[in-house]
């Protein structure tokens, strides 16, 4: 019985690290949505089968009873006895499946199946993962496109800006006064600015 297909698959599970032995381990592995599979002696308690469900209930895992009793099992993991037992792998828990319906089709063939269709559709979300890693690492990314120009605001006026001539104040001096024969509006004087208006001759 050691060399059954089944135990040498879950021995090979407890080496890599791909499964919890106990109540408390299957439980937390449950609650913490990691576990795949529960597997359950054959001989577990009645107990130990409603923890199992409970278990299964609350993680959302499919639980399964083996054909083989506590002292198969702890003998294979390395235990004197073992009642539960849960698979971390969706790997390793569609194939120890197969390896039941194989023995017993009617009792673990629709498990099975369900088992292998889930642990496909992870294998496929990893392969994608992986594939995007290594195309970051690549540096395979979407082609660069320049940024959009941007509109040069007009540079800064050096220097106060200078008033208009409305606002500008006239230049110190002495403004004409108006004579004999000069408009009052008349503009004139030093400067040699211009003159307006008309001389009337007396």
């Amino acid at each position: 019985m050691a060399n059954d297909p089944v135990l040498h698959l879950l021995g090979l599970a407890k080496k890599a690290g791909r499964l919890e032995l106990g109540e408390e381990p299957v439980g937390a592995a449950c609650r913490a949505r990691q576990a795949r599979l529960i597997l359950l002696a054959a001989d577990a308690a009645p107990n130990t089968r409603r923890r199992a469900a409970h278990f299964g209930e609350a993680g959302g895992v499919l639980w399964l009873e083996t054909p083989f009793d506590k002292s198969q099992l702890g003998f294979v993991l390395g235990r004197s006895s073992c009642a539960m037992l849960a698979l971390t792998d969706a790997g390793f828990s569609a194939a120890v499946v197969e390896k039941l319906a194989a023995q017993d089709p009617e009792r673990y063939g629709p498990a099975a199946q369900q088992l292998r269709a889930k642990a496909d559709r992870v294998l496929q979300r990893q392969k994608e993962q992986r594939q995007h890693e290594k195309n970051l690492r690549q540096g395979r990314r979407k082609p660069w496109a320049p940024p959009p120009p941007e509109e040069k605001a007009p540079p800064p006026k050096r220097g106060k800006p200078r008033p208009s001539k409305a606002h500008r104040r006239p230049k110190d001096g002495p403004s004409p006064e108006p004579g004999p024969g000069r408009s009052p509006n008349a503009a004139g004087g030093p400067g040699g600015r211009r003159l307006t208006g008309k001389f009337r001759h007396s």
